[in-house]
């Protein structure tokens, strides 16, 4: 008996489709925003996902200096860096790195969670981060993006609750 053969399908680079996503990080938990993020940048959202193909999407993240990290995280977690040279190694916590520079912390942590080599590095070109509210991307129109795992702290969900109505025109 004859079966119907099946092919598996495989994206080729001239194919991928690239869109434009913003997230806006304000009050977001810091390593559940970075797990989605690196799926999206991954491309693992699409039916079209290839595992040695760049076919992740563009993703610009705005307000990054509204992330959170949860527990004890801020304290306890460190981030390492060696310059190479002898006496080079530093260790930072991740709260104050977070406090310095939001953009690197979150560029950091989407880093660690994608592929280490050519192709990861790829994927990390199309991430934008801004700790503010303003970015230059206006011109490739991106699509607003909720993270379907990210978590929004409560003081946050206050603020921007109380923000909206005000903004609609309800009660303040």
């Amino acid at each position: 008996m004859r079966t119907a053969s099946t092919s598996t399908y495989s994206a080729k680079p001239k194919e991928v489709q690239r869109r434009w996503l913003l997230v806006d990080g304000d009050g977001m938990v810091l390593g559940r925003l970075a797990a989605d993020i690196a799926a999206v940048l991954r491309g693992k959202h699409k039916a079209t996902f290839t595992r040695h193909i760049d076919t992740g999407d563009h993703v610009v993240v705005i307000n990054a200096a509204g992330l959170v990290l949860t527990g004890q995280k801020a304290a306890k977690t460190m981030r390492y860096r060696h310059s190479g040279y002898p006496g080079g190694f530093r260790e930072e916590p991740y709260g104050a790195l977070l406090a310095r520079d939001p953009a690197r912390a979150l560029r950091a942590a989407i880093r660690g969670m994608l592929p280490h080599g050519a192709l990861g590095r790829d994927m990390l070109r199309k991430l934008k981060v801004y700790a503010s509210a303003d970015h230059p991307h206006q011109a490739q129109g991106p699509v607003p993006y909720a993270p379907p795992h990210a978590r929004v702290t409560r003081a946050s969900k206050r603020s921007g609750l109380a923000a909206s109505q005000s903004s609609i025109g309800g009660k303040s």
